[in-house]
């Protein structure tokens, strides 16, 4: 409704109560059976002619982001703050109030009450301004609904509220119409539904929220009665933005009219209206700088969610459309964010870097065999608050450091792609017990003139010499790290081969140089292996979920469901899914990958690992790799068992060359270790499936190589090494 007009708008209201009681007088002279033709054929010609909006009103709704439990909500989206409601779930005295402020009649009348509107006229002439409205709830409805269809111009949603003569009779026309069509009780909570009350709130659901907090089932007799009050001038009465008084003052007109209609009794009214105005103010989040308080590290999820419902043809033909569909559609997003594994995740980040530190420790999680994301945790506050001078993305940032994308290439995750090396060979035919005397620094085919290379060709060595040098096969090969192992099998295999391998299995270069060498020249990648590559924790651990699911690849999910407003599920929870691997492949993987871990394959084979803490701190069987990038500037450790897979990556997102320092490591794998247990917690304990003794293959060991004392060992490295080799193992090919 209209705030207090001006002499000439009064004046129009005169006027036009002049033409409308004419045409009452008219209609009145006319034989009761002809006059109840003449309407019933009015009316449904004008039902046939409704805008579609009347007929199946498709008003904006905000949507709501659940966690997996579909209780905890993350956030809302929304243009218009609205969300659809049942007449059953509003109170009645709230459908009492809203007929005793605006149509006394309603249930009574045929759409348009003109006996009220000259009523209307009376009062509002004597009071200088707009004391009652002359439309029905109907009329107002119609007019609600044709101002805010988003499928007309914006000329067209103007014309609905034009003050003409024409305008006002078309509205008659089209609210005879659906009370023809529509029950009484249907008008009403269409009309509860789409009202304004103020302060950004649209409908009665809404509204409860916005001023009080609560549901409108439970909405008080004079919390309804200020409610009803407010829509015949929203923001002018709205007690939080607008003026307190005259909202109390719209709040005992209400309960008044209330006592005049019967609805209550006059001693019931005078009760309320000395009630004190109580507010308990609840804002909306509105997107996913705006999650629930005191989870501002669900946001990078959040922002994960949207940037997939954007890819999704089932929202929209165009980005547009899908985020027009996010804000305005109603939908419910039961999301796959697991709370307490987000927690355990977050608190895990936090403790091996502080969210001022300019360094990360980005993890994701991911569930194996659907590709549902778990957790996806950081450092960082999702927040576009000011960071302090000179502070980049620290603590505040909405860069997706876990998901990667926008201006996130990733991270090096080091021995961490031997994985890929690993199955390649057996995919290839090679077996676990593939063996290899693997020296302190191998000389390869690859052409190098960096400082260190063996006569003009790359060479890379082994980080410690002492404890990975020697015969191994894929086994301790893995378990231990070795680099040479891995870029001697490489060249076996073929690194064109190995690079498929990763890509087969989720891993994107986000990088122009990484996606140009695996365009190009991925058969010459002779360091991929080593984990020269940029990546991020979500792909890393979705291509381990890939190992841990005995070969099948899933795409990764952020919902479980997503259903409509009107109820009706859309077809885009279900996973994506496909086999990559032959199933032997992925158990004989996993079974070397059991060696990293302190665990003991199927075959016996481990003798020793680099993050043997795991094996304590999950206590069921688990597998997993370390990844240290060159010269220790990022480092990685990503875990599985076959209900989870997490990764983590401690890097410093804004400067490469910031290198972490290997001290950091062992708090990386205890931290990813750790969110492991929190997933598993609770489940039944499962085991991985021991590959077949074919992929297997012969485990025999040639005899050890005896050992020299360190002294023989410096001097043979002296004679047989180049000068500048220990130099370069201080700072190169860490596994």
């Amino acid at each position: 409704m209209p705030s207090p007009r001006s002499p000439l708008s009064r004046l129009f209201t005169v006027l036009l109560a002049g033409v409308l009681a004419g045409l009452v007088l008219a209609v009145a002279a006319l034989p009761g059976g002809l006059l109840g033709g003449l309407t019933a054929k009015a009316s449904l010609g004008a039902y046939a002619e409704l805008p579609d909006a009347l007929r199946t009103p498709a008003q904006p709704q905000r949507s709501y982001l659940y966690a997996n439990d579909g209780k905890t909500l993350i956030t809302t989206f929304y243009d218009v703050n609205r969300s659809d409601v049942p007449l059953a779930e509003i109170a009645p005295v709230m459908r009492q109030a809203i007929i005793a402020a605006e149509d006394r009649r309603f249930y009574s009348h045929g759409g348009a009450d003109l006996r009220g509107i000259a009523r209307a006229l009376v009062a509002n002439v004597k009071g200088g301004g707009t004391e009652q409205g002359g439309s029905t709830l109907t009329m107002q409805y119609v007019r609600n609904v044709l101002k805010t269809d988003p499928t007309r111009t914006a000329e067209e949603r103007q014309a609905a509220t034009e003050q003409t003569v024409g305008r006002k009779l078309q509205e008659i026309r089209y609210a005879n119409a659906l009370e023809k069509t529509l029950s009484k009780d249907e008008i009403l909570n269409r009309y509860l539904n789409i009202a304004y009350f103020g302060s950004g709130a649209y409908g009665v659901a809404a509204a409860s929220q916005r001023y009080f907090g609560k549901a409108p089932a439970d909405l008080t007799l004079g919390e309804a009665a200020l409610l009803a009050g407010l829509v015949q001038s929203p923001d002018e009465y709205s007690p939080i933005d607008g003026d307190k008084d005259q909202a109390l003052a719209r709040r005992g007109y209400v309960l008044d009219s209330m006592a005049e209609t019967g609805a209550i009794t006059a001693q019931q009214a005078a009760a309320a209206k000395a009630e004190p105005l109580t507010l308990h103010p609840t804002a909306q989040p509105n997107g996913c700088t705006a999650v629930a308080q005191g989870h501002d590290d669900w946001g990078f999820f959040c922002d994960y969610l949207r940037q997939w419902w954007l890819a999704q043809p089932a929202f929209g033909n165009t980005v547009k459309e899908r985020e027009q569909a996010l804000r305005r559609g109603g939908y419910s997003v039961v999301t796959t964010l697991d709370p307490k594994i987000q927690q355990t995740a977050q608190k895990q980040a936090t403790s091996v870097y502080g969210y001022g530190n300019k360094r990360a420790l980005p993890i994701a999680a991911v569930e194996p065999g659907t590709g549902r994301v778990l957790a996806m945790a950081v450092n960082r506050h999702y927040s576009l608050a000011d960071n302090p001078a000179g502070q980049a993305n620290h603590p505040n940032t909405v860069n997706p450091l876990i998901s990667g994308g926008a201006s996130v290439d990733g991270y090096q995750a080091g021995s961490t792609f031997k994985l890929f090396t690993m199955l390649a060979a057996l995919e290839a035919g090679k077996t676990l017990s593939t063996g290899f005397d693997a020296p302190a620094k191998l000389p390869t085919r690859y052409a190098s003139d960096d400082e260190g290379n063996c006569a003009g060709k790359w060479c890379p060595g082994n980080a410690n010499p002492e404890w990975m040098d020697g015969y191994r096969m894929m086994w301790d090969g893995f378990g231990r790290s070795v680099n040479t192992y891995f870029v001697w099998l490489a060249e076996q295999v073929g690194e064109d081969k190995v690079v498929e391998m990763a890509q087969r299995l989720g891993i994107t270069f986000r990088a122009d140089s990484d996606a140009a060498f695996a365009k190009d020249d991925a058969e010459n990648w002779g360091a991929f292996t080593l984990g020269v590559a940029a990546t991020t924790p979500l792909d890393l651990a979705n291509a381990y979920a890939t190992v841990a699911a005995e070969g099948t690849y899933c795409t990764p999910l952020p919902v479980v469901s997503v259903t409509a407003a009107n109820g009706e599920k859309v077809d885009v929870g279900q996973p994506s899914c496909r086999k990559v691997l032959d199933a032997d492949v992925a158990r004989a993987a996993t079974d070397a990958a059991r060696c990293p871990v302190g665990q003991q394959s199927a075959y016996g084979q481990c003798n020793g690992g680099t993050a043997t803490s795991v094996n304590r701190i999950v206590g069921r069987p688990v597998a997993g790799k370390t990844g240290s990038s060159e010269q220790n500037a990022t480092e990685t450790f990503v875990g599985f068992t076959p209900q989870v897979a997490v990764a983590g990556i401690a890097a410093n997102p804004d400067d490469s060359t910031d290198l972490v320092g290997s001290a950091v490591q062992a708090k990386v794998i205890d931290a990813v270790a750790r969110v492991i247990r929190t997933a598993v917690d609770g489940k039944p304990v499962k085991d991985f499936t021991a590959p077949s003794r074919e992929l297997a293959g012969d485990p025999q060991r040639p005899q050890p190589r005896p050992t020299p004392d360190p002294e023989e060992r410096r001097q043979q490295d002296r004679e047989n090494l180049p000068s500048d080799l220990l130099r370069w193992l201080q700072g190169r090919g860490r596994g």
